[in-house]
C-alpha cells in the first residue's frame, strides 16, 4: 500500500510538472492588447505572434518528437522546462516585436517537448493497474494547466501591477519549483541511448487508418482552431466590442474553454469513442454558432456559452479522434500515427488564425470572425456527417 501511495504521489507531482509547462504556453494570452497598445501592432501581428508557437510545437514532433524514449524522459523534460524559462525571459525583456516572437517560438519548443513525453512520464509514474487513472492526471495536467495560464496571467495583471513582468516571474518562480521537482523523480526509460540515435519521425498513414484519420483529423484541425481564435483574438474582441477592459475576466473566458475541453476528453470513457467523435463535432458546430451569434449581436453570455459548448466539443472530438487513430493504427506504427494527427491539430492553430488576423486588416474583427466560423461550420459538418455514416470503432 505504501508503494502505491509514493506511486501515484510521483503521478501527481510529475501532472503538476506537466500542467506548469503547459500553463507557460498561454500565459500572454490575456496580455496582447497591452503589448498592442505598447508596441502599436495590428490584429495581424497578434495572430502571427501567437501562431509562431505552433510552428516550434510541430517542428519539434516531426524532428526529435521520440528523444524521450532514447535519452531518458527527465532530461528531455528539464530541457523543455528551461526553453520555457528562457522564453519567459525574453517576454520580461521585451522591448520590440522581436522578443514576443522569440518568446512563443521557445515556448512552442518547450510545449514539444513536454507534450509526448510528459504524457509518456505521468502514465509510466503510476503504479502497475492504474492507467486509466494516469491518463485522467495526464490530460488534466495538459488541458488543466493551458487553462490555468490565462486565469494566472490576467488576475495578476489586473489585480497586483506591473501586468507585463509579474506573471512571467511567478512563471519563473514555478519552473524552478518544478524542476527541484523533476530532479526527485524517477527516471522510467530503462535502456537509453546517446542523444545522437534520435532520429526525425516521418508521419505514415497505412491503408486501414486512412479512413479512419481524414474524418479525424479534420475535426481536431477544427477544434484546435477554435481554441486558436478564443486565444488569440478573444481578448481583443472583448475590449473592442463588449467593452470588456478587466484582464481577469479575458484570462477566466479562455481558461473556460480549456477546462470544458477537460470535461469532454474525460466523459469519452462514459459515451465511448463510437459516439464521442460525432457528438464533438456537433459540439464544435454548436460552439461555433454561439460564437457567430457573440460577434454578431456582441453578447457576453454568448461567448462564455461559446466558450463551454465549443470546449467540450474539441475534448470529446479530439480524445476520440487519438483513440480512433491509435485503435486503428499497426502498433508498430502507432507512435507516427499520432505525432501526423497532432501535426494537423498544430496547423489547425495557426494557419486559421493568421487567416483571422489578415481579415481582420481588411474587413474588421466581426466580419473575420464570421468568415471563420463558416469555413470551420463546413469543415466540422462533413465530418460529422461522414462519422455518422462511417462511425469509428477504438479502444479508448
Amino acid at each position: 500500500m505504501d508503494g502505491e501511495c509514493r506511486g501515484w504521489r510521483a503521478c501527481v507531482l510529475g501532472g503538476a510538472v506537466f500542467a506548469v509547462c503547459m500553463a507557460g504556453t498561454t500565459l500572454p494570452t490575456p496580455l496582447y492588447p497591452l503589448y498592442q497598445g505598447k508596441f502599436g501592432f495590428s490584429e495581424l501581428t497578434v495572430t502571427v505572434v501567437y501562431a509562431v508557437y505552433a510552428f516550434g510545437v510541430i517542428g519539434v514532433l516531426l524532428l526529435v518528437g521520440n528523444a524521450s524514449d532514447c535519452v531518458g524522459r527527465r532530461p528531455v523534460l528539464l530541457c523543455g522546462l528551461g526553453l520555457a524559462a528562457a522564453s519567459a525571459v525574453c517576454f520580461l525583456c521585451a522591448g520590440g516585436l522581436g522578443w514576443l516572437y522569440a518568446g512563443r517560438l521557445l515556448s512552442g519548443l518547450s510545449a514539444g517537448l513536454f507534450t509526448g513525453a510528459a504524457t509518456a512520464y505521468v502514465m509510466e509514474l503510476a503504479p502497475h493497474g492504474g492507467a486509466s487513472r494516469a491518463t485522467f492526471v495526464a490530460t488534466a495536467a495538459n488541458m488543466g494547466g493551458l487553462g490555468c495560464g490565462p486565469l494566472l496571467s490576467g488576475v495578476l495583471a489586473q489585480y497586483a501591477g506591473w501586468p507585463l513582468y509579474l506573471p512571467f516571474v511567478t512563471h519563473l518562480v514555478l519552473l524552478a519549483c518544478s524542476a527541484a521537482v523533476l530532479l526527485r523523480l524517477a527516471e522510467t526509460v530503462r535502456e537509453r541511448t546517446p542523444l545522437r540515435t534520435v532520429r526525425p519521425q516521418r508521419p505514415a498513414l497505412s491503408p486501414q487508418v486512412r479512413a479512419v484519420f481524414a474524418p479525424a483529423s479534420i475535426a481536431s484541425f477544427a477544434g484546435f482552431a477554435l481554441f486558436g481564435v478564443f486565444t488569440s483574438v478573444s481578448p481583443a474582441f472583448l475590449a473592442e466590442s463588449l467593452h470588456v477592459d478587466n484582464h481577469a475576466v479575458s484570462g477566466l473566458v479562455v481558461a473556460l474553454a480549456f477546462f470544458a475541453s477537460t470535461a469532454g476528453q474525460l466523459a469519452v470513457g462514459g459515451v465511448g469513442v463510437r459516439r464521442s467523435l460525432p457528438l464533438g463535432c456537433a459540439g464544435l458546430l454548436a460552439g461555433l454558432a454561439l460564437l457567430a451569434g457573440a460577434l454578431r449581436w456582441e453578447l457576453m453570455s454568448l461567448v462564455v456559452l461559446s466558450a463551454l459548448v465549443g470546449g467540450t466539443g474539441q475534448g470529446l472530438a479530439f480524445r476520440g479522434a487519438l483513440s480512433g487513430v491509435a485503435g486503428a493504427a499497426p502498433e508498430h506504427q502507432r507512435a507516427a500515427v499520432i505525432s501526423a494527427l497532432f501535426v494537423v491539430a498544430y496547423a489547425g492553430i495557426s494557419v486559421p488564425v493568421i487567416g483571422v488576423g489578415l481579415l481582420a486588416d481588411r474587413i474588421g474583427l466581426e466580419g473575420a470572425g464570421l468568415v471563420f466560423i463558416a469555413c470551420m461550420a463546413v469543415l466540422v459538418s462533413t465530418a460529422g456527417v461522414y462519422l455518422v455514416r462511417r462511425p469509428v470503432v477504438a479502444r479508448v
